[in-house]
């Protein structure tokens, strides 16, 4: 197990042991996947964690990469929903790194939610946790917070229809417990909660409860509907107590567990175990303080070369450290690249 997971998420870190830890990882790749030999067949260890090689978020649509060696036993395959006319983007998961992944999630998690454990509310329906050979980045996300959960109840049986809502169970929990986590795919909290018609009986039972919101997928639909973040927020926080919060994080299909949460002064943070690179469009050289595309690194992934990717989202890395306290890298989320297709991370 990785070292850098034995400290807090924020804290720290030794680089030259990250870059150390990468480039066995990358190591171990190259001996065990024939597919990821054959696209850096010169690699060599880096000095740096710029210099580390990556793979773009678009081979995964047409490549299953998977690494064979000790220890490794791969399991289900995690797919993306696609476009109209393209592949979804499908990622082979493997038991060593789903449980590195789930120790990088919860730790990140603990550190914006708090470490009690209380019910657990998901926007979506349970017939998405029973498809055999895949999961859903939608469903995984939600997943993330079962360590977290008293209990979990799905309470919106049809996430393309938001009048599928169980307003009756969702009062039922509220009028139980005082501190509710509730997980949804940004857009379908927006459509299914915070505009919804919230029945009276159930406005009473969360009136001054505590609700603790945790969304990730992207914005894009949002924003054609010309809400920003301050009106999406209060809409949901709406009859909750004041230290009630909207937690927003941003991750990758291609790196399920490692997520990057927006902390209160705006900025996304890279737990101790990831690192964060902006690179120029056109000459894919390293910037810091400027546009560019993002890449994403972490020592997590084993059974299959996702551990170093470069997105088709726009970042800026912002030098200095943060007013919130965290440590680590902490970078700017831009939106999609110009003329790239939206991705549906999250199935819906």
């Amino acid at each position: 197990m990785t070292k850098l997971l034995e400290q807090p998420p924020f804290a720290a870190r030794d680089e030259a042991a990250f870059v150390a830890e990468m480039n066995a990882l990358t190591a171990w790749h190259i001996d065990g996947c024939p597919e990821y030999r054959r696209v850096w067949p010169a690699w060599k260890p880096a000095d740096r964690a710029e210099d580390l090689p990556y793979l773009h978020a678009g081979i995964f649509k047409h490549v299953l990469f998977k690494t064979a060696g000790a220890g490794i036993e791969h399991q289900r395959t995690l797919t993306s929903s696609s476009t109209s006319g393209s592949d979804p983007s499908k990622i082979v998961l493997d038991k060593r790194s789903s449980d590195l992944q789930s120790q990088s999630s919860l730790a990140v998690l603990k550190d914006m939610v708090g470490p009690e454990v209380r019910p657990l509310l998901v926007l979506d329906g349970a017939k998405a946790l029973r498809q055999r050979g895949e999961v859903m980045a939608r469903v995984a996300a939600a997943m993330s917070l079962r360590p977290l959960a008293a209990e979990i109840h799905f309470v919106l049986d049809d996430v393309q229809d938001a009048a599928t809502m169980n307003w009756r169970q969702i009062g039922d929990v509220f009028r139980k417990y005082d501190d509710v986590l509730i997980y949804g795919f940004t857009w379908i909290l927006w459509k299914a909660w915070a505009t919804a018609a919230i029945p009276a009986d159930v406005l009473e039972a969360l009136a001054g409860k505590r609700a603790h919101f945790v969304h990730s997928g992207g914005w894009k639909k949002l924003e054609e509907a010309k809400v920003d973040r301050a009106q999406f927020d209060a809409a949901l926080l709406r009859g909750f107590s004041a230290d009630s919060k909207v937690i927003d994080y941003y991750g990758l299909v291609e790196q399920v567990g490692v997520i990057y949460p927006l902390c209160t002064r705006g900025f996304r943070h890279a737990p101790r175990w990831s690192e964060a690179i902006v690179r120029n469009p056109w000459t894919l050289e390293s910037i810091v303080g400027e546009e560019g595309l993002l890449q994403l690194v972490n020592v997590l992934a084993w059974g299959a070369p996702y551990h170093s990717v470069l997105t088709e989202d726009m970042g800026r890395i912002v030098p200095g450290e943060c007013p919130c306290g965290r440590a680590g890298t902490r970078f700017e989320l831009l939106g999609r690249a110009p003329n790239v297709e939206v991705r549906g991370c999250a199935n819906v």
